[in-house]
């Protein structure tokens, strides 16, 4: 309970604060576990070896991606997802996943700016998680200075 008040309280602060930030500068980080137990593709960190089968929310996270023209990256644990954070092009996240993990990422990255978003955890945290695509997008539309999406690649 403490997590999601926590997660909210600073999704609060994060819109009244009003963060903006160019596409290039915003990452939308996901969770390994949103990707389906048992699926064939090896994805790595960019998401670009998905088959866009529908099993899962990858495809979605690609289309969101895609049109915002933003950073996207998976990670498998929370040294990588900090990592990725570390890097000097990310000036604001967009993250996803459970509240424990939301807490403990938003307390390592501070100052820097994390709007969170709860993963639905349909058997159990860690394994084969999903996520709302609208909840996602509106997130990472409300972090962009320029709100209209981006072209198509």
């Amino acid at each position: 309970m403490f997590g999601r008040l926590f997660v909210s309280l600073n999704n609060l602060f994060i819109r009244i604060r009003r963060v903006r930030v160019r596409p290039e500068h915003l990452l939308l980080l996901v969770p390994r576990c949103l990707q389906k137990t048992g699926c064939a593709q090896t994805l790595g960190e960019t998401l670009n070896d998905c088959k866009v089968c529908g099993n899962c929310n990858v495809a979605d996270l690609l289309t969101i991606r895609d049109e915002f023209g933003i950073r996207c990256s998976l990670a498998a644990g929370g040294r990588e997802a900090l990592a990725f954070v570390a890097n000097r092009q990310v000036k604001a996240v967009v993250a996803v996943a459970c509240e424990k993990e939301l807490f403990q990422g938003i307390c390592a990255v501070f100052p820097k700016p994390v709007l969170a978003v709860l993963n639905i955890q349909t058997n159990g945290p860690c394994r084969n998680t999903r996520l709302d695509p609208e909840c996602v997008r509106e997130a990472v539309r409300s972090m962009l200075k320029n709100q209209a999406p981006a072209k198509k690649r």
